[in-house]
């Protein structure tokens, strides 16, 4: 075998084997249902996790923050996810806000029913539960419509105050 030809066969292991040690963006997501919840509680923009199969440990780490529209729901996801995932559950959940009326509120934890078809989502001591279906399908990210709905600007729109010019964006079904 020549050298260059050998060079070449190693550098062909080596990417090989890179591959195979980076999770794929899709894995994050592949992995919820082994625990009994669905692929949809994160969206399609995951960069990278990592996840402790003995303590349950997991953080995501998406392209960006994102926005996403779970029927009447809009959610607020952080770059970085972080929780422990058992089965059935997310508990210590981090980098996840609901939209309630006019204020964003950070989820703590979600919790599966599967008898009943819902997911319970905790803030705090307080919990609202949704269909799970909601969830089967991963998500897309949206970007700025959910922006100006966060700042001062959304609220000051959603009380009817003032008129705040729209940004020109078109969600669609994503929004």
């Amino acid at each position: 075998m020549t050298p260059q030809a050998l060079l070449l066969l190693l550098a062909a292991a080596a990417a090989v084997a890179v591959a195979a040690a980076a999770p794929p963006n899709g894995a994050a997501n592949d992995l919820l249902p082994k625990y009994g919840l669905p692929r949809g509680l994160i969206p399609d923009s995951v960069s990278s996790y990592t996840f402790d199969e003995a303590t349950g440990d997991f953080e995501i780490h998406l392209a960006g923050t994102c926005y996403v529209r779970f029927g009447d729901h809009l959610v607020y996801y952080e770059k970085a996810l972080r929780g422990c995932l058992s089965k059935g559950r997310i508990t210590g959940l981090s980098g996840i806000q609901a939209k309630k009326l006019f204020l964003w509120v950070s989820v703590s934890g979600i919790v599966a029913h599967p008898e009943e078809g819902t997911l319970e989502f905790q803030v705090g001591f307080v919990s609202e539960e949704l269909s799970a279906s909601l969830f089967d399908r991963v998500p897309v990210c949206g970007a700025s419509a959910g922006a100006q709905l966060r700042g001062v600007a959304g609220v000051i729109q959603e009380l009817g105050l003032l008129p705040v010019a729209e940004d020109g964006c078109d969600w669609g079904e994503n929004f």
